[in-house]
């Protein structure tokens, strides 16, 4: 039976305010508790049987979360590309709204709510999945777990990573639907049921064990937030080497607080010199004397040029004396800012496309960069990613499987002003540190940056648009959690599931006539 309009006005709203309480979950304010009751209006708000509709529902709750949570993309690039990124994450929310409604159609689901709840999250995770991958190779801010670091149930990408952070989430919101309808309906057995359910998620996650001990020795580091020219600004970078006169000054900074030799490594931020010391001599000679002086190897960001076109955004590690041994590129360059996909095109909707005058290239070697430790006496391993790669499952997981014993998460936020973007990414960094059992260090040009243990505790964090340093001691680990055991395992199995339950939802619609559908599940 189709709503009356005044009813289809209150699921829509239903659809928004669930949108806007998700993105409140999310840094900042990143109230983790709103993200299940957020996803509970959504479940709520698709109970019709109409995959048109419920795409529509699932529209309009996607741009009231995506919109205000990545604003930062407004700052940086302009109203139009932040429009038509928010535009085509709400999509894949709409494609998740259809799909639901699809799905539901088989006879289990429909007649069984044991079936629902596991078919709703599988749905979820399987559509998060495929908008963290496409197109040009996806755009994974604002998974639902990304809203968990300061929530308890944090510990369980420990256990399964972001699949399973994000589907328990999701599950939730269902619980707490669950629980609202029973209770309007005073059923108080099944209000109960619900909620305890929920309450055994929430015990469940203090039972994971979370180990922060040092396996092989600590590492020494010391970290500089340098800060640039023009704060929050695209053209941030636009007085040639102030960039990296303000990071050698921060690195020189490190010895009011160390002895030199002290340090293991220096870690500077992604893009920590606006000049490639590989080719300028001048740029070398600067942080090859900060670097003896520190008598420490400096983990340096660069971009490299080479010479058959492009751009590297690369990682140089940078021994005093020596110079470069050991590189890292990103392998993940972004769309639309790093590099420009159908340029001619794209100019037709913003000009800003011009800024990027050479495309970047991606990186082809995980993340790892082997650094001869002399007071160890042996190699340690970092594992390095560069900016958004921190919420690319894949290429952490691999920098780790790879042997990283520490993470590093280079990045330079200067674009995106005072926004709430770095923040959001030093939630995804503490996520990470839990999901793979790794202390931690997000380094950027102008912060936020931090130094997290491997329970993703922030241990020292710097402010926005300041020059600061970090000393911390990590301790290195190199077993390996469940979640990076598993691999990709989790993420393929709940995409094959869900479209295994779209299908057969297709087909047992086919056999029932529409007349004999009741709106909204069991």
């Amino acid at each position: 039976m189709p709503l009356p309009p005044s009813a289809r006005w209150l699921t829509l709203l239903l659809a928004g305010a669930g949108g806007w309480t998700t993105r409140l979950a999310f840094p900042d304010p990143g109230l983790s508790v709103l993200a299940p009751v957020g996803m509970a209006a959504l479940f709520l708000a698709l109970r019709r049987d109409s995959a048109r509709w419920n795409a529509l529902v699932g529209l309009v709750w996607g741009l009231a979360c995506f919109g205000p949570m990545i604003t930062w993309a407004h700052t940086a690039v302009g109203p139009v590309p932040w429009l038509a990124l928010t535009v085509l994450e709400a999509s894949y929310v709409a494609l998740f709204g259809a799909a639901w409604a699809w799905a539901r159609r088989g006879h289990a689901v429909w007649r069984s709510s044991a079936w629902q709840l596991p078919t709703f999250v599988l749905l979820w995770v399987a559509v998060e999945e495929l908008r963290s991958a496409w197109p040009f190779g996806g755009f994974p801010w604002g998974r639902l777990a990304f809203s968990q670091a300061d929530s308890p149930l944090a510990a369980y990408m420990w256990l399964g990573g972001t699949p399973l952070l994000s589907g328990l989430v999701a599950g939730l919101g269902v619980l707490l639907a669950r629980a609202v309808l029973a209770a309007g309906q005073v059923a108080l057995g099944r209000t109960l049921g619900a909620l305890g359910a929920l309450g055994a998620v929430l015990v469940g996650s203090l039972l994971i064990p979370l180990d922060t001990v040092a396996q092989d020795g600590t590492l020494r580091v010391g970290a500089v937030q340098g800060n640039v020219p023009e704060p929050g600004r695209l053209d941030a970078f636009g007085e040639r080497r102030q960039v990296l006169d303000n990071h050698v000054a921060g690195t020189r900074a490190l010895l009011d607080r160390v002895a030199p030799g002290e340090l293991d490594v220096v870690l500077w931020p992604e893009n920590g010199t606006d000049i490639d010391p590989q080719v300028d001599q001048e740029a070398a000679g600067l942080i090859d004397g900060v670097a003896r002086e520190v008598r420490a190897p400096l983990l340096v960001g660069t971009v490299q040029y080479p010479p058959e076109g492009g751009r590297y955004n690369t990682a140089v590690l940078w021994e005093p004396g020596t110079g470069p041994v050991a590189t890292y590129s990103k392998q993940r360059p972004a769309p639309f800012a790093e590099y420009i996909p159908m340029r001619s095109f794209v100019r037709h909707f913003s000009d800003a496309v011009d800024l990027v005058t050479r495309d970047m290239l991606p990186g082809t070697e995980p993340g790892v960069v082997p650094m001869a430790s002399q007071r160890l006496a042996r190699t340690v391993v970092l594992g390095d990613v560069i900016c958004f790669e921190v919420a690319y499952d894949g290429i952490v997981r691999e920098a780790v499987a790879e042997g990283g014993e520490v993470l590093v998460v280079q990045t330079n936020n200067a674009s995106f002003g005072w926004s709430d973007e770095s923040t959001q990414q030093l939630a995804m960094s503490r996520l990470r540190a839990v999901e793979h059992g790794r202390a931690t260090v997000q380094i950027s040009t102008v912060g936020v940056s931090a130094v997290i243990a491997p329970n993703g505790a922030v241990v020292r964090q710097t402010g926005l648009f300041t020059a600061e340093q970090l000393v911390a001691d990590l301790p290195l680990r190199q077993t390996l959690t469940p979640a990076t055991r598993a691999g990709d395992w989790p993420a393929r199995t709940a995409a094959a599931i869900g479209v295994w339950v779209v299908l057969a939802g297709m087909v047992g619609a086919a056999r029932l006539p529409r007349a004999e559908r009741p709106d909204g599940p069991a």
